[in-house]
């Protein structure tokens, strides 16, 4: 069965469960048991060979756990003769011959279990005269690795996981993100280390601080073992959703990983790696929301730990903790002594511009840019993930940055990249296909600056979009045609996107419209400033301040001054204005010209009506 036909047969068993599960509930029995039988399958080979060691080394008095993970060939094991098809045999047992199998597995396979709270489902599947059928259903499905890859069968959970959410009105994104997204990722965090990741023996480590059901680690592995890489990647990851936990961590089982490098929990509030650095690491954290329930831990880092905790250079607003995660990330990167860090981030535009001067949010952003450590943000198209239609962009962050990137900033649109899917799922309706991801990454790898021709023919219909690279013609539009030229790639100076807020201040008069001086104090002689009157300006970093009142502020308003003791510095990324073109409205002539025909075309119609 391929990937589709094998999440509709699994999703069959809901036809079982309907009138005893609400279908919130449906996932609550199929995702365990389609993990259990994934692991039954993983076991089956060696199970003979594995009950006779326990019994060998049982008698012996020996701590059978590692002589049983070399008979089964997996980091993981069970000791119980029963597996999911003998337990059909005993039909009036089925449920406590279940729950004594799931006993028999190792202590990482218990946790999974613990978290899907696996026997309270077969309680319940027991009262409603439903486990036996369940279990035969599954039973009858053959998961093993060689029928249904790693790859295939993380894709399986994605799709069932997303028809629950459909089921439930929850959203399919909290727990995965699209693949076309993630190998777009992976492809950026390893172009510029293609070259070193093909020599032999390497060892990398990768963190994933929302994992979820655990796919940006997977892809990012299959990427580096194509190629005929020879790497070694040990995997790590952090997840607060208990039924995603379990399944990222048997997947890393099945893989071969330590399980122990999976941890539950919150990363904001409980960091499950603390004092661990990383390689490379992939997040795609929640969009737009609240922190308000960890807010209370993360302030007393902030104020308690300032920059040897996780959160120095600053807060977000409670309304959006996104940044949260790329501070925490930040705090991951493995020192570039040591060989340093990349890593890929999905955020939505707030990021990118919210907060003025001095909040938290451009305090954040200007710790990055004025430290150099984001290489590139790419802008995605619109409605690419499960649970959103809303702008995302990925950003690239490092602190081993190529000597041509030092103090460079890489913007990419490829928001006209994504092509329409036939079926939408959920909020998606766009995708990346091959091509278009090859082409982010082969602009992101040139590091040069890009533009995209749009040509359209004598009807205005779009006929081509081409990617004109640095150094090359523009195409020419067709004959009658038209052509439309717009950026598609900057590289711009990290101070281009700072600028100083000045506080402009002009005197209080009185009513015979004299200025109101101070009669004491350090401003003895000065004039006083009127509060009603007190605006801002914000002036680029890379122009002088008094040049730019002189010209902008001074003519305008007579006898105002800069209050300087009010200046701060602030930082933003105008994604939408660097890429903004001027479309030129059409002549007046070709206005008035349609116009004439759509006048002579009513007065036709008249005089037929008329005859």
């Amino acid at each position: 069965m391929n990937q589709q036909a094998l999440s509709a047969f699994i999703w069959s068993v809901a036809d079982l469960l309907r009138g005893d599960y609400k279908p919130a509930d449906y996932g609550k029995v199929i995702l365990p048991f389609t993990v259990l039988r994934r692991l039954d399958c993983v076991l089956a080979p060696t199970k003979d060979d594995v009950l006779a060691e326990f019994e060998k080394r049982k008698k012996a008095g020996l701590n059978p756990e590692p002589f049983l993970k070399r008979k089964a060939k997996q980091s993981f094991f069970n000791t119980s003769p029963m597996d999911l098809k003998k337990l059909l045999g005993d039909a009036a047992h089925v449920g406590p011959n279940l729950l004594s199998y799931v006993q028999g597995f190792s202590a990482e396979v218990r946790d999974i279990f613990e978290k899907f709270e696996f026997a309270n489902q077969v309680e319940r599947l027991s009262k409603a005269k439903l486990l036996y059928q369940v279990a035969e259903k599954f039973a009858g499905v053959d998961l093993h690795p060689d029928r249904v890859s790693n790859s295939q069968m993380g894709l399986v959970f994605e799709e069932l996981i997303r028809k629950f959410a459909e089921a439930s009105n929850e959203t399919a994104g909290d727990h995965f993100t699209p693949r076309d997204v993630i190998r777009l990722m992976v492809d950026l965090l390893f172009i510029e280390d293609d070259d070193a990741l093909s020599k032999p023996g390497i060892v990398r480590t990768i963190y994933d601080p929302t994992a979820g059901t655990g796919g940006m680690l997977s892809v990012a592995e299959e990427h580096l073992k194509s190629g005929a890489k020879d790497v070694q990647l040990t995997m790590f990851g952090q997840e607060l959703n208990p039924e995603s936990y379990a399944i990222c961590k048997a997947d890393m089982l099945i893989k071969g990983q330590d399980v122990s490098n999976i941890v539950f929990g919150n990363t904001l509030s409980e960091d499950g790696h603390h004092g661990r650095t990383f390689d490379y690491m992939l997040a795609n954290p929640p969009f737009g929301v609240e922190w308000k329930k960890v807010e209370k831990a993360v302030r007393e880092e902030y104020e308690q730990q300032g920059f040897a905790g996780r959160f120095g250079p600053g807060l977000p607003r409670v309304s959006d903790g996104s940044l949260l995660f790329l501070l925490h990330m930040l705090s991951k990167m493995r020192p570039d002594v040591e060989g340093g860090c990349r890593f890929a981030i999905v955020l939505n535009g707030s990021p990118l511009f919210t907060g003025g001067a001095g909040s938290g949010e451009s305090e954040i952003r200007r710790y990055l840019l004025e430290n150099d450590l984001v290489e590139a943000i790419v802008a995605l198209p619109t409605d690419m993930f499960f649970n959103t239609g809303i702008a995302t962009y990925v950003w690239i962050v490092t602190n081993r940055k190529a000597a041509f990137r030092q103090g460079l900033l890489q913007l990419i649109d490829a928001s006209g990249f994504g092509q329409k899917i036939r079926k939408l799922l959920g909020e998606k309706r766009k995708e990346l296909s091959d091509e278009g991801i090859a082409e982010i990454t082969r602009l992101f790898g040139r590091f040069e600056a890009a533009e995209i021709a749009t040509l359209f023919d004598a009807g205005g219909k779009e006929v081509s979009r081409i990617v004109v690279h640095h150094g090359e013609k523009t195409p020419e539009a067709p004959e009658g045609g038209k052509r439309k030229v717009a950026p598609l790639s900057r590289i711009l100076p990290n101070t281009a996107f700072g600028y100083r807020t000045i506080v402009v201040e002009r005197p209080l008069t009185d009513e015979q419209g004299r200025c109101v001086m101070f009669d004491k104090g350090k401003n003895k002689g000065k004039p006083q400033p009127d509060v009603s009157l007190r605006d801002t300006e914000n002036v680029p970093l890379t122009e002088d301040v008094q040049s730019y009142f002189d010209r902008e502020v001074k003519p305008y308003a007579i006898g105002a001054w800069i209050d300087s003791t009010k200046t701060k510095i602030g930082y933003e990324i105008p994604f939408n204005r660097q890429f903004y073109t001027f479309d030129p409205p059409r002549s007046l002539a070709a206005i008035d010209e349609d116009l004439k025909q759509v006048t002579e075309s009513i007065k036709l119609l008249i005089a037929g009506l008329a005859a």
